[in-house]
């Protein structure tokens, strides 16, 4: 039986990350939030003093130094390895919230980490949040879904995550930072946001965590796809 892939895509702080964990729990699955790669390709440039917007010295520092996906904890949650370092605040500070964005429009960089993470599926069933897993990575999941909001309700979310991480940030500059996030992921040349035409669209704004939960896995459920 081949591993069950869920693909879940969406929007800078739709919710995707945190769905996909609790959906990946409850599915017995490992989950994992592909972002959290791009982001530590971003902290380890800025760790080394390189600007992520250099593309040919954070290709050189990838060929040296490439962040790893380490077997999934006991939450079935892939860990994110860097520097010799398992990352997990960090990867969300504001510098490197708005360094990731020029770091995941560098094909380079994605050419690198693809591999991996479609590896990563391969060995194992997988809940995978994203913004190009439908479309790029898993094409052929045996689910795909399109989480959507407001940009209000994305901005209240990702604050009170970043608040419940001990991070302090101000509203408005979060505000601006994901609607350019927005549109730099729109309008990029290389695996741009974009819904796959066999994803499940769902929108999130005025649903509870735990009713999105549920509505997705009624989905799984439904499609009768099954666990390898």
């Amino acid at each position: 039986m081949e591993p069950l892939q869920i693909a879940i895509d969406g929007p800078v702080a739709s919710g995707k990350s945190t769905v996909a964990a609790r959906l990946a729990q409850r599915l017995h699955c490992a989950f994992l939030d592909t972002g959290a790669l791009y982001r530590a390709v971003a902290w380890l440039a800025l760790e080394r003093g390189i600007s992520p917007d250099d593309q040919s010295t954070v290709l050189a520092l990838l060929d040296r130094e490439m962040p790893g996906i380490a077997a999934p904890g006991p939450a079935g949650r892939a860990v994110i390895v860097a520097g010799s370092k398992e990352l997990g605040n960090e990867l969300f500070t504001p510098e490197v919230s708005r360094a990731v964005s020029s770091i995941a429009a560098m094909a380079g960089v994605r050419e690198r980490l693809v591999p991996a993470q479609r590896a990563f599926a391969e060995k194992r069933s997988v809940v995978m949040a994203g913004r190009d897993i439908g479309t790029v990575i898993l094409p052929h999941a045996s689910v795909k879904f399109f989480l959507t909001a407001t940009l209000d309700a994305r901005v209240d979310r990702r604050l009170r995550e970043l608040e419940a991480r001990g991070l302090d940030v101000d509203g408005e500059k979060l505000r601006t930072q994901v609607q350019r996030r927005d549109e730099r992921d729109s309008g990029r040349d290389i695996s741009p946001l974009a819904k796959a035409p066999d994803a499940i669209e769902i929108d999130t704004t005025d649903m509870t965590l735990d009713q999105v939960v549920d509505e997705l896995e009624r989905r799984v459920r439904g499609a009768g796809v099954r666990r390898a």
